[in-house]
């Protein structure tokens, strides 16, 4: 039996840890985020300057003017390129996690003219309120109570994808202004497979199809039977969107 104090990690074994820790400071850093945050808004600019409208897409300048302030309501990894598709005269809000990794997203997206507030997308309950969700949709209800649009993403990042939360509908109640179920696909892209989301990279020279579906109201005496039920509308109406948008993209009639 051995006796005396546990061995030591190696130093090669120590030293990668420190460099691996030391990296992602410098990566999260204000610095590095900006200059990440430029080149990924440049490289977003680049991509949809290259692409060809597909057939059959959506009028969406006419849908979000009508419908302004509306709740846009996306795909986790399908959002790359929507900040491209929105009237640049209508202000504009997402909503983006509270999460370190999230700061860059919000340089990115604050590059575009969009403010951001930052919290969580699911449930405003007892945990959806210690992530910030309560903050949050009190924020967003108060931005479209001043005619300002909210961009936010319907499934909630670690949860199942393509599965619309309740904040957005909680949103939707408190608020009264409408769901607008939307999808931007490119036809060419790279699917990020071990991403929770499939994260979809837009690739240029391609083909893009924009499909914003019809309004989704929810009642202001919704009850809980009521809300899921506007859940699973939400969750369909994205997903139809996103079908048809992929279709499309195809160049398929």
């Amino acid at each position: 039996m051995q006796t005396g104090s546990p061995e030591r990690p190696p130093v090669r074994r120590r030293w990668r840890k420190s460099l691996r820790r030391g990296l992602r400071r410098v990566i999260r850093g204000r610095f590095a985020t900006s200059v990440l945050g430029a080149i990924i808004y440049l490289g977003l600019r680049f991509v949809h300057a290259t692409q060809r409208k597909a057939a059959g897409s959506s009028d969406w300048r006419g849908d979000l003017t009508r419908t302004h302030p509306a709740i846009v309501a996306l795909w986790h990894g399908q959002h790359l390129l929507a900040p491209f598709f929105r009237p640049v005269e209508l202000p504009y809000v997402a909503l983006l996690s509270r999460s370190s990794d999230a700061e860059l997203n919000a340089n990115v997206v604050e590059r575009f003219g969009i403010d951001t507030v930052r919290g969580s997308g699911g449930r405003a309950g007892a945990d959806g309120s210690q992530k910030g969700g309560a903050r949050a949709l009190i924020a967003l209800r108060r931005r479209l109570a001043d005619r300002i649009g909210v961009c936010m993403i319907a499934d909630v990042p670690k949860g199942t994808p393509r599965e619309a939360g309740q904040g957005i509908v909680m949103l939707a109640r408190i608020s009264g202004r409408p769901v607008l179920p939307s999808a931007a696909v490119t036809s060419r892209r790279y699917v990020v497979k071990s991403s929770w989301d499939r994260t979809a990279l837009p690739l240029p020279f391609g083909r893009i199809a924009v499909v914003v579906g019809e309004p989704i109201h929810v009642p202001a005496d919704a009850d809980e039977a009521v809300m899921e039920a506007k859940r699973h509308e939400i969750t369909r109406a994205i997903e139809a969107a996103n079908v048809v948008a992929e279709r499309l993209a195809r160049g398929a009639a």
